[in-house]
């Protein structure tokens, strides 16, 4: 009970990470340095910072158009982008503004471009058959360049500027060079059979490789415009580029002499093929590749972009999934992996045990872990068709997950590298599984729940657990010790007791049901809810257990006489997922609407909404030591939130015990009659009423309007404006009116028409001072007569006694009372 009392209910969350979108596909180019790599995603071009992983920049186009294309300069200087509004802009990128807007003249979006390695020229490809060539220093089009068919897809100057020669390719599959001095083709190239992709120049300029989707690449002679080989290839090349002459890269083995490239292309794996022997020297071995030998190409594996980074040690390819992965050249092994899209996120959970990393389930059958420090992902594969849920064991190192696919999977990571491995499946149930949970005490058994309608629970054999010194040690089977039909519609969720002895379900058909662990016999029926039931979780310290549904409400059930204990409202849509924080004694839950809501459960009341995601919040779960939970939504975005309750409260501490200070030092300037500096500070606090008591204290004063005068005279421009505007207000109510009418004469006294229109805010200060100022004034003015008259009445009033005749009665004279009303009447 000690502890229940030292219990911090939580009031805020605050966002401390968001993983969103930031390449959806599109042309990706790294910048000088190799520290940055700029990425479209939409109308947005994105900077990745790939050191961290983070977005360092983004450059957003004004008329929210989608960027079709874009090409920095060699130099680092000039970012040029296109849009589908048939607009050129330059950029300087390092700090997002714009300098420089043209029209392209292409009556076609730009679908390619390129500068030259002086970074003057640059040259535009359009839709339209033509390619333009502009001087990007003077800012006119030198070229105009006309004889291609179709779609112009491919421009490239040759690296030697001196032979002042451009390349291009389009849709008749055929090179282009053109002499730029004449403005005329020189020759036309044929080899390809189908669209030419990309080309690549040797150090000395008189050998070009071209890759094509023809499934060859072509080693062309320059000098002679002939092919001199063809290179079958056997995979549609996106890219094709030249391996660097280092003698400890992959594939050279000391010999420095032959002309050795690299292909990325529908295959999804790196090549590297001799250009002299037409021989492939060196291929890439990845987890994808022996199950992608029985499939048709052009899967999600395939590459679509490849560069080098500018220190020739590694490699940077992007594949069809978005997802840019970064090699070692010496040895083409992986070393850094970001996810530009991840599609819609339908589970995410903390992993490792210090929740240093996040596994994440999209529409996809990959999984990907995400290392939080540094936003580096790993790529799971195992599933055969989309993950639907995950969960992970207490200690943080083992992790289940099931798909549509009808299996249920279970993965370890090591603890010292972070490398994931599946090391146990398990199948049974005849359609998707949806939901699962692992055991909480021991890594004995997870229980899971499908659309088939049954609950299995499945024993985990010991030898999964324990660490192997093998990095991909075999795949063990799991079988359902226990099956049930548990529900008459799809299983939604399930959840296992913290002491491992009972299960919870809920389903479509707008129950929750109890079991036991042991044999999965039916413990108890939880019904109360209008519509299916999404998400159900176990108290972590009370036998209560909370559910959602789609009806929008969130119920606390008894496990004792299985009843409705509570019912939380406050959600317009469905809630999708519950978690306790707070030691059992708050919830936080998720909905359709994409809000995230905290209760307070002995109160019923919502404490605090956070609106962080656009759409369904699938994934909700909170970290081992109850300060943070990550979200994850069908916008594709994960959200990490850290709770800010205690920062909040220091802050309002802090403030509050600055406040009093700041009261005490006014108090004791005003009693030691320091009027300019109470009367400053005052006004840096930006409290009107007290600026009003220190000029309400100086006009007691004997001298207060002089004394007044050399206060408000002393004060700064933007202090003075404070006061005016403080005077606004004070003037609308007729007891404070006299303070701000004096303030009002001392300004219009001493401070020129012009500087008073310097003053921000004077239109409106002064529009809202005239009203009140004439009401004022014909108030005063009407005190004024009244008074006037009762000086009048007072001065002609002469009582004398009157004359009295003998045995008459004295009359008595009536006295004269005069009264003053507040209205001035008398």
């Amino acid at each position: 009970m000690k502890d229940m009392a030292a219990v911090q209910f939580k009031s805020n969350y605050a966002v401390e990470k968001k993983l969103e979108p930031f390449y959806k596909g599109g042309k990706v180019q790294l910048n000088k340095d190799g520290t940055h790599l700029l990425c479209i995603c939409g109308n947005k071009l994105n900077v990745l910072e790939i050191a961290t992983g983070a977005i360092a920049r983004t450059i957003e186009q004004d008329d929210q158009e989608d960027i079709t294309c874009f090409v920095l300069s060699p130099d680092d200087e000039i970012l040029v982008t296109s849009s589908r509004a048939l607009l050129l802009k330059q950029w300087q990128w390092q700090e997002g503004t714009c300098t420089r807007t043209w029209k392209a003249i292409h009556t076609a979006p730009v679908s390619s471009m390129a500068f030259d390695s002086t970074s003057t020229l640059l040259a535009t490809g359009g839709c339209d058959s033509t390619i333009k060539i502009w001087d990007v220093l003077k800012q006119y089009c030198t070229h105009n360049l006309k004889g291609s068919s179709g779609v112009v897809h491919l421009v490239q100057f040759h690296p030697d500027m001196s032979r002042l020669q451009l390349f291009s390719s389009s849709m008749d599959y055929k090179i282009r060079i053109w002499d730029l001095k004449s403005s005329k083709c020189l020759n036309t190239l044929e080899t390809h059979y189908s669209a030419v992709t990309s080309l690549c120049f040797s150090p000395d300029g008189n050998t070009m490789i071209s890759s094509g989707r023809d499934k060859i690449c072509t080693v062309w002679d320059l000098e002679t415009k002939t092919a001199k080989r063809t290179v079958p290839v056997y995979e549609s090349v996106e890219v094709v580029l030249l391996l660097p002459n280092s003698p400890d890269l992959i594939g050279r083995d000391q010999d420095m002499k032959s002309l050795l490239f690299i292909t990325a292309g529908s295959k999804g794996i790196l090549r590297v093929w001799d250009a002299a022997t037409s021989r492939c020297v060196y291929a890439q071995n990845l987890p994808h590749t022996s199950q992608q030998a029985s499939e048709e190409e052009g899967d999600e594996h395939s590459l679509t972009h490849c560069l080098l980074l500018p220190n020739e040690e590694e490699i940077v390819t992007v594949n069809a999934e978005h997802s840019i992965i970064i090699y070692d050249l010496h040895n083409l092994e992986l070393k850094k992996q970001f996810v530009g899209y991840n599609d819609e996120v339908l589970d995410v959970k903390f992993l490792g045990p210090s929740d240093s990393h996040i596994v994440v389930a999209t529409n996809s059958p990959q999984l990907k872990v995400f290392e939080l420090a540094t936003s580096n992902c790993q790529i799971l594969y195992g599933h055969s068709e989309t993950v639907l849920a995950l969960d992970v064991f207490k200690k943080g190192l083992m992790f289940a997950s099931c798909a549509k696919d009808r299996t249920v999977r279970i993965w370890r990571m090591n603890k010292t590298t972070g490398k994931v491995v599946c090391v146990a499946m398990g199948g049974g149930h005849t359609n998707g599984v949806g939901a699962i949970a692992c055991s909480r005490l021991k890594g004995s058994f997870v229980v899971s729940g499908s659309q088939d309608c049954t609950l299995k629970v499945w024993t985990l054999p010991e030898s999964i657990s324990k660490p192997s010194k093998d990095e991909t040690p075999g795949l063990e089977s799991l079988y359902a010790s226990v099956t049930e039909k548990g529900h008459d519609k799809d299983i939604n969720s399930v959840a296992v007791s913290p002491n491992d002895k009972l299960i919870v379900s809920g389903s479509q058909d707008k129950t929750a049901k109890l079991w036991s662990s042991a044999d999965l016999s039916l413990v108890g029926v939880l019904r109360g809810h209008k519509r299916g039931v999404w998400c159900v979780q176990f108290s972590p310290v009370d036998q209560v257990v909370a559910t959602s549904s789609a009806d929008g409400t969130l119920k606390l059930w008894g496990l004792q006489e299985f009843n409705c204990l509570k019912t939380f409202e406050g959600h317009d849509a469905s809630v999708l997922k519950v978690i306790f924080v707070s030691r059992g004694t708050q919830l936080l839950t998720s909905g359709s609407d994409g809000l995230l809501k905290l209760w307070t459960i002995k109160t019923n009341e919502c404490i605090k909404t956070l609106d962080g995601h656009e759409d369904k919040v699938w994934g909700l779960y909170g970290n081992k030591l109850d300060s943070a939970v990550v979200t994850g939504s069908a916008d594709s975005s994960i959200v990490l939130w850290k709770d800010v309750t205690e920062v909040e409260m220091a802050e309002e501490q802090a403030e509050q015990e600055n406040e009093i200070l700041q009261q005490q030092e006014l108090s004791n300037l005003l009693h030691e009659k320091r009027f300019l500096k109470a009367l400053g500070l005052a006004i840096s606090l930006d409290q009107p009423h007290t600026v009003l008591r220190v000029i309400k204290a100086i006009l007691k004063e004997p001298q207060g309007k002089d004394d007044l005068e050399k206060n408000i005279l002393r004060l700064r421009q933007d202090q003075k404006e404070s006061i005016l505007r403080y005077c606004s207000v004070w003037n609308t109510n007729s007891r404070n009116c006299h303070e701000s009418q004096c303030v009002l004469n001392i300004l219009l006294l001493h401070e020129t028409p012009e500087s008073l229109l310097q003053y921000s805010g004077i239109r409106g200060n002064v529009e809202a001072l005239i009203p009140y100022t004439e009401r004022h004034m014909q108030r005063m003015g009407k005190l004024l007569q009244a008074a006037m008259f009762v000086d009048f009445m007072w001065q002609h009033m002469r009582l004398t006694d009157l004359p009295m005749e003998k045995d008459s009665v004295p009359v008595p004279v009536p006295s004269l009372t005069l009264s003053v009303g507040e209205n001035g009447k008398a």
